[in-house]
């Protein structure tokens, strides 16, 4: 095993056992949910929004290792980010784990560049995708089905604010 690849298993599985923004968000602006039903990955996308910009981004579920750490890292990833920026960024990751990178995509990615070696595993493409899927129906406030892609998202309604 390479000593690259070895780096990126153990970035995965760290934020796999300390995941970052693992919460629930109570005063959420918007939140979504997904679910992967070919290997029961489930979870929820919360976003706090500022204007256009993500001003704070939780996730909480159940699902494998890819899964979380996915979701950990585009949380880091996202928050602070322009709503575009955000868009931007998944289409990104979404060609890194496809493998149909553009050239500069796991440089520019930063640490999301451990997912890279993804699409060797065509199955577990949707673990590491469902988190921006969720994100991006969350973004959008509405969600939607995408049988093709095996994944579910849909959006959860929000407590009323007092």
């Amino acid at each position: 095993m390479s000593s690259l690849t070895e780096l990126y298993q153990n970035v995965i599985l760290e934020h796999n056992r300390s995941p970052r923004n693992y919460r629930v968000m109570d005063d959420a602006d918007r939140q979504a949910e997904g679910n992967n039903p070919l290997c029961g990955d489930q979870l929820t996308v919360w976003l706090k929004l500022d204007g256009d910009v993500i001003s704070d981004v939780a996730f909480q579920g159940l699902g494998c290792a890819i899964s979380r750490a996915s979701a950990s890292l585009m949380t880091a990833a996202v928050k602070g980010k322009s709503r575009r920026e955000a868009e931007d960024l998944f289409e990104r990751f979404h060609h890194l784990v496809t493998g149909k990178p553009e050239p500069a995509d796991s440089e520019t990615l930063g640490k999301l560049a451990v997912f890279s070696g993804i699409s060797q595993y065509p199955t577990r493409v949707k673990c590491a995708s469902l988190p921006w899927h969720t994100l991006r129906a969350a973004l959008d406030d509405g969600g939607r089905t995408d049988g093709r892609k095996g994944v579910v998202v849909r959006p959860s309604a929000l407590p009323p604010k007092d």
